[in-house]
């Protein structure tokens, strides 16, 4: 009877409900029970979805940023005041340190890989994805605030910048802490 080599990814042996676990390199046989695999994969699930929630908002913000970063080249760009100017300095530092946010749980991956590490991955890939949609939400709302502010006026610009908030918050933060099922208890 052959034996499952200890360097192949997530191979399972059905007889024993163990798997062994190929996220590991370090030379040792690790073994995970079933429950443990259970865990696994449910850590496996959880990454995927921060994965594809990443790539979603990694579009948005990398269009916002170019969008952000071309309109130091138009010729209007030297009307700005400077209240608008620093406005639209502090949105592109805002801007690129969102897109790096959105980018760090692909260096977290790639740093942890295969060391065993999938729980920590999770969790802070997590975080990560949270603080890169607060970055998301001040650019979108400052990118408001320079557009009505240049087009309009600064009252208007202030206007529309926190009503773009509000609904962000709503939207982002209101509605699924509503929708949200309720625990009950055992």
């Amino acid at each position: 009877m052959n034996q499952p080599d200890p360097s192949h990814s997530g191979e399972f042996d059905h007889g024993k409900h163990e798997r062994l676990d190929g996220d590991r390199h370090d030379g040792e046989d690790h073994r995970i029970t079933g429950d443990d695999h259970v865990a696994d994969e449910r850590l496996e699930r959880n990454w995927t979805e921060i994965l594809q929630e990443l790539r979603v908002t990694q579009t948005g913000t990398q269009i916002l940023t170019g969008f952000l970063l071309t309109l130091a080249f138009q010729q209007r760009f030297t009307d700005l005041n400077q209240v608008q100017i620093d406005i639209y300095l502090v949105l592109v530092i805002v801007a690129g340190l969102t897109t790096a946010l959105g980018l760090a749980p692909v260096s977290l991956h790639r740093t942890l890989f295969r060391e065993g590490a999938k729980a920590q991955i999770v969790h802070i890939g997590d975080i990560i994805l949270k603080a890169t949609l607060v970055g998301v939400a001040l650019v979108l709302t400052g990118t408001v605030l320079l557009i009505f502010d240049v087009v309009i006026g600064l009252t208007a610009a202030l206007i529309a910048a926190g009503g773009t908030l509000v609904i962000i918050v709503l939207i982002w933060v209101l509605v699924p802490a509503l929708v949200r099922p309720r625990r009950t208890r055992s």
